[in-house]
């Protein structure tokens, strides 16, 4: 990819982020990248286009992937640490941003795949940890997807609302969140 093109995707998904796709023009694009409004129609076909190869890079999607989470120790709330830290280390505020920004319904068919793999890896991940775990007889056995997607549930929307509303809302810190978050999922999954 040329220096030129990298600049127009790199304002685009910059300004779906800040304003979103709809209020997203070619002209804030364009004006952003430093380049003529022709030279954008030059190299991509059209706003979506851009958008579309901007979430196949790296750069501009969270890195969550199941490997992020394999560096367990096989002790319930280390790694129940371990696992909301790697995912809040990724998804930003500025990825949570972005990614409303990319459920426009003009987008939504191609970029949900995309967005639906950040879920998908921390939920299948844990539940595969918890699978193990009671296979090791450190926990009994549970509904671990269900348990998996609470323990989402509530790193998701901690993050959300902080990246959304800052401490307005949440007045607890990250550390303090996770900590007793963690404290309280692995009370309740030990007496379970």
């Amino acid at each position: 990819m040329d220096d030129t093109s990298q600049k127009i995707i790199d304002a685009t998904m910059a300004l779906i982020r800040d304003k979103g796709y709809v209020a997203t023009t070619t002209k804030d694009i364009a004006h952003l990248a430093g380049v003529n409004e022709c030279t954008l129609f030059r190299k991509f076909e059209n706003k979506k286009d851009i958008v579309l190869q901007g979430v196949a890079q790296e750069k501009w999607r969270a890195n969550v992937t199941p490997e992020i989470f394999a560096n367990v120790q096989w002790e319930l709330a280390p790694d129940l640490e371990l696992f909301m830290n790697a995912y809040m280390d990724r998804i930003t505020p500025d990825f949570v941003n972005l990614s409303i920004g990319l459920r426009a319904p003009q987008l939504y068919e191609e970029t949900a795949p995309l967005i639906m793999k950040v879920p998908q890896a921390f939920v299948s991940s844990l539940t595969e940890y918890f699978k193990k775990m009671e296979a090791l007889g450190k926990i009994g056995h549970m509904d671990f997807e269900t348990l998996a997607m609470t323990i989402f549930s509530s790193t998701f929307g901690y993050t959300f609302l902080t990246a959304s509303f800052g401490q307005n809302l949440v007045h607890t810190d990250r550390a303090s969140f996770i900590q007793n978050s963690v404290k309280m999922f692995a009370d309740g999954i030990l007496k379970a």
